[in-house]
Parts: structure tokens; sequence; C-alpha cells
């Protein structure tokens, strides 16, 4: 019996036909703002009878496969008899540079017209391949009339460049089914609470709903919900995502799934690192005549995606990079082709919920069979704030008008949205407003078609700043299409500044919009705290599900004190004394490793100033702004048991160490927490305090409580790891002896001593 596999038409047509280089000048950020409108504005013109938009499918065997080919065509034109499929392409690119169209394009006509001739039994098809010129709106068009055995003849020929991949993938996809079946748990038995996580994740998946989960540290969070969506394969949901905030969190999935491999798993996962931390070169420059891993690159690919495919199961960024190096390709583009082919991704939130970088090849066909797994979930309320937000600086349209004083076209455009933003300076309103601005948007608009007129002109190199404003207003546009009653429209004036900011306060429907489409959703943290709060915040509503279950620890591992000083700004420099000798009393009193957490750099800095003068009986570290990966691992790399004096790491809470990390056992004796996380006061704070107070909430905890509480929850999460640790955990405000903080202390906190 022959094997089926279904791939959509443009699929298969990048993949055997596609050529060329990697490069960022001509990416297709038009088609996101103006290509809709172009092709729109053709299909208009078709005259009554001709077709647009049309889905087509069909079947073409190909040595021991059946190949399922489906995809939709931009349009089908009738004239006496003739029946032509067209495909409409826009450009950046001088039509007097295009001869004769790309070869991807016109097989991707000549399958669409095969797909047509064996549907409606016709002898022959035409196929009309049209450039419209962004610049102009000109159209070129090249016309070819094809018999269904040249068709015939294409599609095979196409199908059979294709089979080597086709039969990795179907292969894969064998091996896969039947290891998920015989999949076990990889730990002799459940923590406490861990079956019950695993047993829900595993409903929702196989229901198709959306979970909130509140599992504390030492649940296995990451195994309770990895296992039980893989095992959901067996089913038929083919793919899932392990979406997180931080680098650390994705090595603990690696590791997890290491350990499901040697249960048998055969499965195919890849992790997505940041474009400049992956990149081989100095700069991260995309170009073919700097970069000799994009020069060529789609010559590469298909044989560095068969080999890496046929060879590994889990895709690390070590095992990439050794690929990448071996076919000579980008290492990031590597990544996210492969992303489109495993089983698993794991990455960054921004792949999944930023517009900017969003996997834009993922089609709603293929979010329905796709899991997301949404690690450390508090992060994305503020996360979600900054990836549907955006803003604009006057004096960087100033600084390129500068740049390219000769080139009329851009200097109009930049000189139209510096007249906006001058109106804007001059207005008496507020300087937060409800309504977005639409005479701005539509400036920046037009400037987004001139810059990319500009990129189409050969002979010319535009620099570094002209780029990051192209891409600025792109994200400009793109957050205003997205534009509602969530967000703000925010004038910050200076005396040599004006800079627009489309503000997002409340990220709960944009997050809903991004994962309706999934098949399922798990939201899970250890500080989902309060669950009201972050459940209203990500997006929940009546139909999802919920999960909260007490931390797995007993309460007498914790030796939980607070000492109550004030640690607010006014009262900072009357007692820092006191705070570093409370910090001494309690390393004094029980020896060990300490992590210290701070709100800020600057108090951190002036406690480390006088703690690392005292006559301390251990080495002093402190968190650096901007550090390396490398830095990084060295700061823990001191947290050992075997030192000859123990360390004290000043750290900043919400920051690199106060979540993510683990220093079980002896490595960690204690934690101490100074102040209660508040962020700094600034007018996008004050703007959701007033939003949330206008809901009917109340909105300072909002804007400031429990984002504070979040970071002093997660900097306390470091201190009890396993089964096994015991340690001091002190929290040093006096706000935590108030009613309100008492009440929203997690329950195993709640059984301290207040320290005099």
């Amino acid at each position: 019996m022959k094997k089926t596999m279904k791939v959509s038409v443009r699929e298969l047509v990048e993949f055997v036909y596609k050529e060329g280089s990697i490069d960022l000048r001509f990416q297709s950020c038009s088609s996101m703002v103006t290509g809709t409108r172009l092709h729109q504005k053709l299909q208009k013109q078709y005259k009554e009878g001709d077709e647009k938009e049309v889905f087509l499918k069909g079947e073409h065997a190909a040595g021991d496969l059946v190949y399922q080919l489906e995809g939709r065509c931009d349009g089908i034109h009738y004239d006496d008899g003739e029946v032509t499929v067209e495909e409409i392409k826009s450009t950046a690119k001088k039509l007097d540079l295009i001869d004769e169209g790309s070869r991807v394009h016109w097989a991707q006509g000549e399958c669409y017209a095969y797909l047509l001739a064996m549907e409606k039994q016709l002898s022959q098809v035409g196929v009309e391949l049209t450039y419209i010129e962004v610049e102009s709106e000109r159209t070129k068009s090249f016309k070819q009339t094809y018999s269904i055995e040249e068709l015939e003849r294409i599609v095979y020929e196409t199908l059979v460049a294709y089979t080597p991949f086709a039969t990795v993938i179907l292969t894969n996809e064998e091996l896969k089914m039947k290891s998920v079946q015989d999949l076990i748990f990889p730990y002799p038995s459940y923590r406490k609470g861990q079956k019950k996580l695993a047993g829900a994740v595993y409903k929702t998946v196989s229901e198709s709903k959306s979970l909130y989960a509140n599992a504390p540290t030492g649940t296995g969070k990451t195994i309770s919900t990895l296992f039980p969506t893989i095992k959901a394969m067996a089913e038929g949901n083919s793919k899932w995502f392990y979406v997180t905030a931080k680098t650390i969190t994705r090595t603990v999935a690696e590791e997890a799934l290491q350990l499901l491999e040697k249960e048998g798993l055969a499965h195919r996962t890849v992790t997505i690192t940041a474009k400049d931390k992956i990149c081989f070169k100095e700069e991260t420059i995309c170009q073919k005549e700097y970069c000799e891993f994009a020069n060529g690159y789609y010559e590469r690919i298909n044989e560095a995606l068969i080999d890496i495919l046929t060879q590994e199961t889990i895709i690390t960024r070590p095992i990439l990079e050794s690929y990448a190096r071996k076919h000579k390709v980008c290492p990031f583009e590597y990544s996210i082709d492969l992303s489109y082919l495993v089983d698993g991704v794991i990455c960054d939130y921004n792949y999944i919920f930023d517009p900017r970088v969003s996997l834009k090849r993922m089609s709603d066909e293929s979010k329905k069979k796709t899991n997301l797994l949404v690690d450390e979930a508090h992060n994305l309320v503020g996360r979600g704030r900054e990836m549907y937000s955006a803003s604009l600086k006057k004096s960087a349209f100033l600084q390129i008008k500068k740049l390219y004083p000769d080139h009329d076209g851009l200097r109009q455009g930049i000189t139209a949205v510096n007249k906006q933003f001058l109106r804007l300076k001059k207005e008496a309103d507020a300087d937060t407003r409800v309504e977005l601005d639409g005479q701005l948007v539509e400036s920046v608009v037009s400037f987004i078609e001139i810059t990319e007129k500009c990129l189409g002109e050969t002979g010319r190199e535009w620099s570094e700043e002209f780029m990051q404003l192209y891409f600025d207003s792109i994200s400009f546009v793109r957050i205003s299409n997205l534009y509602s009653l969530e967000h703000r429209f925010v004038i910050g004036r200076s005396s040599h500044e004006l800079e627009v900011k489309l503000y997002c306060i409340d990220p709960s429907k944009l997050i809903k919009q991004v994962t309706r489409p999934y098949q399922s959703s798990v939201f899970f943290s250890a500080t989902l705290h309060p669950f009201s709060y972050y459940f209203q915040q990500l997006g929940g509503s009546e139909e999802d599900y919920r999960f909260l279950i007490p931390s797995p620890f007993e309460h007498n591992q914790w030796q939980v004190g607070i000492h109550p000083i004030s640690t607010r700004f006014r009262d900072r420099e009357r007692t820092l004394p006191i705070i570093t000798r409370s910090i001494e009393e309690t390393f004094n009193g029980y020896k060990g490793n300490y992590l210290v957490f701070f709100s800020s750099y600057s108090y951190m800095q002036e406690a480390y100033d006088r703690l690392n003068n005292e006559s301390l009986g251990a080495r002093v570290l402190i968190q650096e702004p901007n550090m390396s990966e490398r830095e990084r691992e060295e700061f823990l790399q001191e947290f050992r048991c075997d030192r000859e004096r123990p360390v004290i790491g000043l750290a900043v809470l919400g920051g690199i160490y106060s979540e993510g990390i683990d220093l079980k056992g002896d490595r960690l004796k204690g934690v101490i927490v100074v102040g209660v996380g508040l962020p700094q006061p600034s007018v996008e704070q004050e703007i959701i305090k007033d939003y949330f107070n206008g809901m009917g909430m109340n909105g300072y905890d909002y804007a400031y409580v429990y984002p504070g509480l979040n970071k002093v929850f997660q900097s306390g999460g470091r201190l009890i790891r396993s089964e096994d640790d015991r340690g001091v955990l002190k929290l040093i405000d006096d706000r935590y002896l108030t009613p309100k903080y008492r009440e929203l202390l997690l329950d195993e906190w709640k059984e301290y001593r207040i320290i005099t």
C-alpha cells in the first residue's frame, strides 16, 4: 500500500525551486502593509465570470508515495473557452529588472493549473504570472499555455524532486507515533500533585481546551506538561510549542525531552535561539555581500534539512550550529525552517505572540493541530504589554533626512511624518488619549511605501539607522491595526524630543486572539498569584479550565522571617545600615550560600558597598547590568558547597537570577528579599492604574502590588527546589505585616516569625 502525504502547492514549489540568498533588504515586509491591497486592486478588475482566491486540491502519485496537493490560487480567467490561472506577485523591484519571472512562481501557477485541469477535465490551461510594482503600481505579465500532458510531467518531476524529503518526514512520523503509544512516565513515581497536573494537561489537549495552572515550585511542571502533551499525539495531535521568557527554562525543557528519549520517545524537536545570539558573524547583517551563510542559502538548505532530520532528534543550539557550519547555512534561518517540520519547538514567547516576529508561515490549519505550552506564564503579562505596544521618535526621522538630503522621495515622506509630529506637539489636548491618531498613522504608512521603493533601488547602500526606522515604522503600523480600547495613544514631550507611543494596557484580548486558532493552550507557572489577576490578564474565560494545587513541600522546609524595616525610597539612606546588619545577622546565624534581592541596581550597589566592607566570612558577588551568558554562568558556578568561604550573591528582583535557576541542596542556604518589588512609578504604570480603577478594580494593585509581589515570589522560589532542601527565607519590609500583604503571601510562607 502506498503512503500518502499532504502538502501545499506553495510549500512544495518553494522547497524544490527556491534559490538565491537571504537578504533582509528584500524580505516581504511590503506584503504585510501593501501586498494584500495590490492583489485586491488587480482582482477588482476581473470581468464577470472570472474567479478569485480559488481553493484547489487533487492527488498525484510519484514513486511509492501518493501526494495530496492543495492550495489557493489568486485568480482564474475564462475567455472564449480558454482557461487561465493567474498568480499575482507584488514586488519592490523595478519591473525592468524582471524579464521572465521566477521559476518558483511559474511552478506554483503550473501546479494550480494542473489541479484545475484535473478537476474540470481540461485538455489545456494557461498560466499568467503578473508582477505589480509597489512604487508605481504598474504591472508586467507573462503567459504560457500548457497541455494537460505537459502539466502532468511538470508536477511529476516536481514531486520526484520532493520525494527524498517527504520520505524522511513520513519515516520520522511513523517512528514517532509508535514510540508515543509505548511511552511511559520517566520517573518511578509522581511527585505530590504532579499526576493531577499531568492529567489536567492531557484532558485539556485531548479536548482542545485552554488550561491555566498554578503549580508551585517542586511540582515538576516541565515534565508534567510535556509528557501528557506528547502522549496525546497518539490521538492525532501532531505538534507542540514550549514557549518561555528565559533561556534557562529552555534548557530544562531539553533535559525533560532527553529523559523521555531514554524511555523510547522518537520525535524531533528544535530550540530556536535569537538571531543576534546565534549569528556566526560579528555583526548581524543578513546580506550576501557580507555573510557567506546568507549567500546562496536556498541552494544548500534542502540538503541541510534532510541531513539533520535524518540524524538528530533533540536539536539543541550546539547541534544546530554544528550542522549549520557543515552545510554553510544561516543558523537562525535554519532553525526557523526546521520549526515548521519538527514535532516540537522550544522558543521564546516572541515566535508565537509578537506580531513583529511570529512565525508567519504557520497556517490556521497547522495551528489546529498544534498545542501551546506557555511556561512561566506570569511573565507573559508584562511581555504582552511590550509586544502589543510600539513607539516612534521625531528625531529618528530627522536623522534619516540629514543622512540622505539628496533623495527627494524620502525627504518628502519624512517631511509629511514630521508635519504630524509638529501638529501633535502644538495641540493642547492631553498627552494620554483613548483615540488613535489616524493622520499620523497614514503618514507613516506612506513613509513605509517610500522606503520600500528606496530598497528596490540598485547601486545604493542604506544605513543601519535607515533600516531600523523602517522596521520600527512597520511595527508602529502593525500595532495601529491592533489598536483597541485596551490601548492608549501617549505623547512624550521634552525640549529636544517628541515620542509617540501606542501603549497596550491590558494584553488579555490580544493574547486570547493569538491562542484561539491553536489546538489547545496550557498556561502554567509557580506564581500565578493572585490567580484571578493572572487568569484575567492572560485571556482566561468561563469555558477554560483552571488548576491550582498547593506546594508539594512541607512548611517546615522553610524558615520564614519578616523583618519590618521600611525600604521606601525616602527612608533608604536611614534604614540601609539596619538592612545590611539584618543580612549579616541572618548569614551568621545560618552559614551558607545566599541570594539577596533588591528592587534596583542602585539600591543593590549601595548595599554591596556596605556589605563588602563588613568583616563577613563570605565572598560578596553582585549582578552586573547586561551580563553575557558566560558571565551569568560564572556567577552561578560560585554557588558551590566545597568553597572555603560561602557566597552572598546580590541580585535584582525580576532579573535573570530571580527565576528559572536551580541551586539544589547546600548550594543555596537562604534567600533574602529587600522590599516588596513595586515597579518604579511612570507614565505607563499610572495609565494602568487609572484604566483598572475605571474598570471598577483596584488599579494600584494591578499596576504596582501584584507585579511587585510576583517578583518576590519568584525570587523566594529559588530556595526550596526538592524534597530534601531546607533553607532560610527573610522578607525585609514593614508592608509584609499589613493586612493586604499578609493575605497575598504564599500559603507555604504564612508560618513566619517576626524579627525585631
